[in-house]
Order: C-alpha cells, then structure tokens, then sequence
C-alpha cells in the first residue's frame, strides 16, 4: 500500500474521471443517478468519500497506509450518502416553497445556506462518532457509542468544522451545486464527497 498508494489513489481518480468524462458512460451514470437516485447516491459516497479518508491519512501520516475498518466505513459513507440525495431533494423543494425569487444565484445560496446551517452540523457530527466507534475496534479498548461521545474534541470540532469549514467551504461550494443542472449536481457532489472525508479526517487528526 505505502508503495503504490499513489499510483492506485490518482488512477481510480482517473478511471472515475474518465466514466463521467466520455459520453456515453456519463449518459449511463446520468441515467443511473435519475432512475436509482439513493442506490447512486450510496455508491458515490461509498467510493469517493473512502477515497478522501485514505488522502487524508496520507497527508496525516507522511505515508500511505490501510484506513481501520475501511470496509465499516465506505458502508457507513454509503448510508449517509443515500440521506444526502434525500436532503438535498427536501431542501431544495423546502427553499422553493418557502422563499420567492427571480434570482438562480440567491435561490442556490439559500438553499446551500439552509442545509449546511442545519442539516450538515448533525451529519458530521454523526459521522464523527461513528467514526470512532468503528476505529475504537482496532484499538485496546472498544468504545460503546455514548463512550465515543464522550472521547471527542467536541470544542475542535465546533471550532474547526462547524465554524470555519461550513461558512468557508461548504455553503460556497454547494451554492455552485445547486446553480448547476440538475443532471450535473450528482457529479459535483460526487467530486465534493472526496473533499468532505478529506476534511473530516484531517478535524479528526487535528490537535
């Protein structure tokens, strides 16, 4: 792993790049997302998110390496991945029936700010816990879920997470999500998934 990492992280990438790149397997994937919107959204996730956390433990760590319990993970991304699709679609018919404008751009910002003010805090925190649950198995003492509460650095993640990566980060990047066409959000998003496990890793690791 510490050998090929590299090489094994950016050619996934590539190959992922080239799916959605070339007509005809982006129509497949358009398609796909359309007809199995949280069957898509769950594999998306799954991937691209495992995919951020192993960047992560490499920028982390200075070398390339397993992510513990990487299979409880990427079925733990997928769920959330599925509740994502869900979100994004009550969001945005909750924006569209609450707040009347002729502007694409405003629309998308309330959308965006909406969601990442309310939803996105309780999702990552979730994730975080889950998180150390799973990777509590592989240490000398397996954590219960009210012992991993209790573990966190719940001040950093206020800190950091919440407080500097949704207003900086997030509510900016999802506000380009939603200006875009609906055929192409699942694909940003999708890129966006890499840059979210990437984020929550590094929160984690940071002291």
């Amino acid at each position: 792993m510490q050998r090929y990492g590299t090489f094994i992280w950016l050619t996934t990438l590539g190959v992922i790049a080239a799916f959605l790149i070339v007509p005809q397997t982006r129509e497949i994937f358009t398609n796909a997302t359309t007809t199995s919107p949280y069957l898509m959204g769950f594999v998306k996730f799954a991937i691209l998110s495992t995919m951020g956390e192993f960047l992560a433990l490499r920028v982390v760590s200075k070398k390339w390496s397993m992510v513990k319990g990487v299979v409880q993970k990427m079925l733990i991304w997928g769920l959330l991945g599925a509740m994502i699709v869900f979100m994004f679609s009550l969001y945005t018919n909750g924006v569209d029936g609450t707040i009347e404008t002729n502007s694409k751009l405003v629309r998308a910002l309330y959308i965006s700010a909406v969601m990442n003010l309310t939803f996105a805090p309780v999702f990552m925190a979730a994730h975080r816990i889950t998180d150390t649950v799973i990777e509590s198995r592989y240490s000398k003492k397996e954590l219960t879920a009210g012992e991993a509460v209790s573990s966190i650095d719940w001040v950093g993640f206020l800190k950091f997470v919440v407080f500097k990566t949704i207003p900086l980060f997030w509510i900016p990047a999802h506000t380009i999500t939603f200006l875009l066409p609906n055929s192409y959000r699942v694909i940003f998003a999708a890129s966006l998934s890499i840059v979210l496990g990437l984020i929550l890793s590094i929160a984690k690791s940071r002291k």
